[in-house]
């Protein structure tokens, strides 16, 4: 009888010690993995971070080309007003192509980057940016920037480029603003109507201004050089996809 106590002793103190050790490995298990996995909302936080953070980006760069469009539109009325000082009108003049200059240079740039390949892809990379829509603006300001000219009709479609960007701006992110629909909702619902008319009158004026250049070369201020790379670009724009309907 004693025999068999001690051996019931035994077993239930070898029972008892083999799940202490079951049960405290599984506690190391659980408290490795819980260490190892982290916070359980880390990944989704840093996502949704980094998403907002390229929206935030997205929106001060468009807030940004926004300022310098609406204060290139500013100029260009300055420039293009017949009753403001001669003085004033050249330098809203020149300001105005310099601001369509950069911000359609800066678009271009950071859309398209620079080429790393051999000349191939250059080639190739310079189609792509001449059949793009900012192409056409900047080589147009680029070719007036440092013109001895001072035609007012180079103002036109620089003001129809900024009108239609400004209110497009405004539309979308300024609609459930009290202060666009009391003054501002009108006028930029009447540009947004009228892109069509004013992509007319664009064309219209860069036609005629191709001939005004030619007759510019029978006068003191002539550019034979600047002439040729208008009457190109008025190719580019017969040919351009955005272009070519309005030209």
């Amino acid at each position: 009888m004693e025999m068999i106590m001690i051996e019931g002793i035994l077993s239930a103190r070898m029972s008892s010690t083999s799940s202490s050790q079951l049960s405290a490995s599984s506690d190391r298990k659980s408290a490795q993995a819980s260490e190892n996995a982290g916070p359980p909302d880390s990944g989704g936080n840093n996502s949704g971070g980094q998403a907002r953070s390229r929206i935030a980006l997205q929106l001060d760069q468009r807030s940004l080309h926004f300022s310098v469009t609406a204060w290139v539109l500013f100029n260009a009325l300055i420039g293009i007003l017949p009753l403001t000082p001669r003085q004033l009108q050249y330098k809203g003049h020149r300001l105005s192509l310099i601001g369509t200059t950069c911000t359609t240079g800066y678009a271009l740039f950071a859309f398209y980057r620079l080429p790393r390949a051999g000349n191939m892809h250059v080639a190739q990379l310079f189609h792509h940016v001449a059949s793009s829509k900012d192409f056409i603006p900047f080589m147009y300001c680029l070719t007036f920037v440092m013109s001895k000219l001072h035609l007012k009709l180079v103002l036109v479609p620089v003001i129809c480029w900024a009108l239609e960007h400004v209110a497009r701006f405004l539309r979308r992110h300024f609609s459930n603003s009290s202060l666009y629909r009391t003054y501002m909702e009108k006028p930029c619902t009447w540009v947004e109507t009228n892109t069509t008319a004013a992509n007319f009158l664009s064309s219209n004026a860069e036609i005629l201004l191709g001939f005004l250049l030619i007759l510019s070369l029978f006068s003191r201020q002539r550019n034979a050089m600047q002439t040729f790379m208008y009457w190109q670009l008025l190719k580019l724009m017969y040919h351009s996809p955005f272009t070519a309907g309005f030209h």
